[in-house]
């Protein structure tokens, strides 16, 4: 029994993808417990963050204020997206949290991935945290 090449080509996507939703676990918890030498190892050196208010951080800032800590206690994936465009991927995704004062939210993301050849990389991230729940 022979693989036909379209089921190797599908299941190449599908472990490129389940490496992306791993990774966005693994960021989503790095986040939340301040884990630094993660974003270390997966963040582009040129990554940006840009968050809820419009501000922009580079990857200096982004892991200086990581080291701070979150102000969430909680947050729950509800909702992850995988896309691959060539060796790019965009994770998009939305959750609940609960904030360390016990508010409670929902937010929505994407990242965008580029393929080093060697691993995974996060070049970009945007979040938006509404201010009433969609």
């Amino acid at each position: 029994m022979s693989i036909d090449s379209s089921d190797a080509v599908a299941a190449a996507t599908r472990t490129r993808e389940q490496r992306l939703l791993r990774l966005n676990e693994q960021y989503v918890h790095a986040s939340l417990s301040g884990d630094v030498e993660w974003f270390r190892a997966h963040l582009a050196d040129d990554f940006v963050y840009i968050d809820s208010d419009g501000s922009v951080q580079f990857r200096t800032g982004f892991l200086r204020a990581a080291a701070l800590g979150s102000d969430l206690s909680e947050y729950k994936l509800d909702y992850v997206d995988v896309r691959f465009y060539g060796e790019v991927a965009l994770v998009r995704a939305s959750g609940s949290w609960v904030s360390k004062t016990r508010l409670a939210g929902i937010s929505r993301y994407t990242d965008v991935y580029v393929y080093d050849g060697a691993a995974w990389k996060v070049v970009s991230a945007q979040i938006t945290r509404p201010t009433t729940p969609a």
